[in-house]
């Protein structure tokens, strides 16, 4: 509990009207690829306006990509890529929710690196390479709450061929330069995917206090995450406008991006990409959501880690929690305030005969959170934890 080591040199501008300040800020090149997303968000929002606006008060030259969707494929990585050095551009500027800001971190290492996204990839079939050049430096803008990519150097990124959905980076140059979370910006997310972001953000730092490597400074800033999410996460999805409400659900999708750097995630994330490896209709909160409930219940009956699952439900609102199980009474609550309480696998194409393909494909492609369970998860059980969320 008392070791850790942490390393993160973003600098972070947080808060509401924090875009106003991007151009004041020491920008770390002259022209930039500004990644956004194939859809309207950044538009709508009016992001994009105001992120133009202050790369011109900055006297920065831009290029803009709008190719990235959800669940990002690495085609659409090696394209941005290729954009980059067509263009000339010396740094990434990634304005968007978790898909644009995973992106940006393949993005900044394959528009100075050859060959192809996989040939650095560990995991599945990847290569597991090291980069051979500096990546080009990264400024993030975040759209939504739920990643805290917006300051870590990490990207999940799928391989449809070979139905792989892996996170890329860890390397320390591929840690942004500069990052603005501005709760304003997120006003029009709408509703549902409010409440599947916000869940993304309250699963990372649940299951950091879930896992074996659990120290004193994730588990401080985790429950500080869980508390504010688990508060005000309902309030954003009444209100979109709540901009008190947006701004705790940031700051607890933020802060989980600091938890991640100091303790790893665990399998439930590894599940959950393998369902949208196989399914990329579905979104990540939506599915971990699905399988949230069976995923604690697992580690709950085997007593892996009672202490650390009485301190998020008092956290979530049950301050006499007194056993492990009490969590799962907070996170049913939480998901029937958030009204997701009704998500099902089925309404996304799947099988419940799916279980073991599932199973086995998140252990051979995200192995590494699995050891970070706070006990074995062997592909049997992790398969009829799927066969008990299936609805």
């Amino acid at each position: 509990m008392m070791n850790f080591n942490f390393y993160n040199p973003t600098r972070l501008l947080f808060g509401s009207g924090k875009i106003g300040e991007l151009g004041a800020q020491k920008l770390p090149g002259k022209k930039a690829l500004l990644l956004i997303s194939a859809g309207k968000s950044a538009k709508v929002s009016g992001a994009l306006d105001k992120t133009v606006e202050q790369l011109k008060a900055a006297g920065v030259e831009y290029v803009t990509c709008a190719n990235i969707r959800e669940n990002p494929t690495k085609e659409l990585v090696m394209e941005a890529a290729e954009a980059a050095k067509a263009n000339g551009c010396d740094f990434i500027v990634a304005l968007g929710g978790g898909a644009v800001l995973d992106s940006a971190v393949a993005v900044a290492a394959m528009a100075t690196n050859p060959g192809d996204l996989w040939d650095y990839v560990n995991g599945g079939t990847g290569k597991g390479r090291p980069l051979v050049n500096r990546p080009l430096p990264q400024v993030t803008i975040a759209l939504t709450a739920g990643t805290g990519s917006e300051i870590n150097n990490w990207g999940v990124i799928s391989k449809t061929d070979t139905y792989e959905k892996i996170g890329f980076g860890g390397t320390p140059e591929l840690v942004p330069v500069l990052a603005v979370v501005d709760p304003e910006l997120m006003c029009t997310v709408p509703a549902q995917y409010t409440a599947y972001q916000g869940f993304d953000a309250l699963f990372h730092n649940t299951e950091v206090m879930m896992s074996n490597g659990v120290n004193i400074l994730s588990e401080t800033l985790a429950l500080s995450a869980i508390e504010n999410i688990a508060k005000y996460l309902p309030r954003a999805v009444k209100d979109g406008n709540d901009l008190e409400a947006r701004e705790r659900v940031a700051y607890g999708s933020t802060i989980a991006g600091m938890t991640m750097q100091l303790t790893s995630t665990t399998a439930q994330h590894s599940m959950e990409h393998a369902m949208s490896a196989y399914h990329p209709n579905l979104p990540h909160g939506a599915g971990l959501i699905m399988i949230s409930v069976e995923f604690a219940r697992y580690f709950i009956e085997r007593h892996a880690c009672d202490g650390q699952f009485i301190k998020m439900a008092r956290a979530m609102g049950i301050p006499e929690a007194d056993k492990a199980e009490d969590f799962l009474t907070a996170l049913i609550q939480l998901q029937k305030a958030c009204g997701v309480d009704g998500l099902k696998m089925s309404d996304y194409g799947f099988a419940k005969e799916e279980a073991l393909t599932l199973a086995v494909n998140a252990h051979e492609t995200m192995g590494g959170l699995f050891l970070a369970n706070p006990c074995e998860l062997p592909d049997k059980a992790c398969a009829e934890i799927f066969e008990r969320a299936y609805r």
